[in-house]
């Protein structure tokens, strides 16, 4: 064997979305997250004899809004298909799914990806097929000896996205995994919030691997209900390295067409992954349609309703936020995260706002408030008019930078004054009088001989002193003097 080895990744992703209906894909029992165990079942999620399903159409135009946003093919006909599931936690014993005419199909799905280098390339990755079912309920491991089912989130309607193996490395996983998660939330398909297990990941990996003059696949391995990105990277990382390892010790056994395909799970405490079982085929979980729910007709008119609901996608705001507001790419990447962040900056600048003041008051005292309260900046409650109007007085000198944070903290704590208001009553507007300014500096000369003596001095506290200097008198003006006055005054008065 030569030691001039070429590996590459083949890595596809199955990704799971449950979709922010009201109700569940089959029932009416809620859709809720968090609620005690067992409190929303019925009959039909129960499976108990006699309940008949009836299909959620509002889980369908969901389903058909991410497909069509993805480029799919979304055909005039597609049906239901039983997919036999011996669990505990699907009590019907099978799971309501599609099989061979899925709700969407050949769809794609154009994802930025940073290098190493720092240089952003796009890789567009095939979408094999999105079709719809119903999610399984969740077992409960923390109950001492025993294991509890919770069904509250049996017959929640999922979204099952599956691409082609297209991605050749973690990076590129990621990417694409992100991109997803920010796809559904732009559509208001999903919160897509993994804790919540809301969005769930499994990876298919193998390796091709050119040594010699011949071509070497390992066994594809299905890495099962990942909920974190982190967890993602960490099992896409090890599968790599392991089945590297496994190849270089036993070539032509660990192969594809020796040992096929597995199942694996993710041992999170010992960043590995673990054998579970040989991975089911087609034919073993014995699909046939349906008996009790019509297939889904999907007419021209329904389709371009749904169709026109999408708008402008993420990708292709970044780039129009770039192209004509002139952000850089980590800027417009911030405020594209969610639909109505990018809305406020857009309706912000429409007042005639400069962009990059607005991006700066949205990603500054913007981006820390929505941290603190775990929301989107575009869900503080802030408006377009009014951030406008705020970046406006900014440019104009009629407040200053630090002022301006306070009043953008103040209309997003529910102000219903303007910005001038709050600043005309809260003494935040800028000090315009040079006598006033200059009473100021002449007060924090006077009270600090110490750092006056090094801030005229040749030494290395030369600078920090002059900083200290500024901020004595920022503070004795309660943040209303204009920084770029005082820092001419300041210097006028030391030299």
């Amino acid at each position: 064997m030569s030691d001039d080895v070429i590996i590459t990744p083949i890595i596809g992703l199955e990704i799971h979305v449950e979709l922010a209906t009201a109700t569940k894909m089959f029932c009416r029992c809620a859709n809720r997250f968090g609620d005690e165990p067992n409190t929303h079942v019925c009959p039909v999620c129960l499976g108990l004899p006699g309940a008949l399903p009836v299909m959620n159409a509002a889980a369908v135009e969901l389903a058909m809004t991410v497909a069509l946003a993805l480029d799919c093919t979304v055909p005039d006909f597609t049906k239901w298909d039983r997919k036999g599931y011996y669990y505990p936690d699907l009590p019907k014993n099978y799971q309501i799914s599609q099989y061979d005419l899925p709700l969407g199909a050949r769809g794609r799905l154009a994802v930025p990806v940073t290098g190493d280098d720092g240089v952003v390339t796009t890789k567009t990755v095939r979408v094999k097929r999105a079709h719809l079912e119903e999610d399984a309920g969740k077992n409960i491991h923390d109950r001492g000896a025993g294991t509890g089912v919770d069904l509250n989130r049996a017959g929640v309607p999922l979204l099952e996205i599956v691409s082609e193996p297209d991605m050749n490395g973690v990076a590129e996983l990621l990417a694409y995994a992100r991109a997803m998660q920010r796809l559904v939330r732009w559509l208001g398909a999903s919160e897509a919030n993994m804790q919540m297990g809301q969005m769930r990941f499994e990876p298919n990996i193998n390796l091709n691997i050119e040594s010699g003059g011949r071509t070497y696949k390992t066994p594809i391995v299905e890495v099962k209900n990942l909920n974190s990105f982190r967890a993602l990277e960490r099992t896409c990382a090890f599968e790599i390295q392991r089945q590297t390892a496994e190849w270089r010790k036993d070539p032509e056994g660990f192969s594809l067409e020796t040992l096929g395909k597995q199942n694996r799970g993710y041992d999170d405490a010992g960043e590995k992954t673990v054998f579970q079982r040989e991975k089911e085929e087609a034919h073993d979980y014995r699909y046939f349609p349906d008996p009790d729910l019509v297939p889904v007709t999907i007419s021209d008119d329904w389709r371009e309703t749904v169709g026109g609901t999408i708008g402008e996608l993420p990708l292709a705001r970044r780039q129009r936020f770039c192209d004509a507001y002139g952000l850089a790419p980590a800027e417009a990447d911030a405020l594209t995260q969610d639909a109505a962040t990018g809305d406020l900056l857009d309706a912000a600048v429409a007042t005639g706002a400069e962009p990059k003041r607005c991006v700066n008051l949205l990603l500054g005292r913007g981006a820390a408030m929505a941290n603190e309260r775990d929301c989107a900046i575009g869900a503080l409650g802030v408006t377009g008019v009014a951030l406008g109007a705020l970046a406006q007085m900014i440019d104009a000198g009629e407040v200053n930078a630090t002022a301006g944070e306070k009043i953008f903290a103040a209309l997003a704590d529910g102000d219903a004054d303007s910005p001038r208001q709050i600043a005309e009553r809260d003494g935040l507007l800028a000090v315009r009088d040079s006598g006033q300014l200059a009473a100021w500096v002449d007060a924090a000369i006077a009270a600090n001989p110490q750092a006056v003596a090094d801030a005229t001095g040749d030494g290395k506290k030369q600078k920090k002193a002059f900083g200290f200097l500024m901020g004595q008198v920022m503070q004795k003006s309660r943040g209303a003097a204009q920084p770029s006055e005082v820092q001419k005054l300041l210097s006028e008065k030391l030299s």
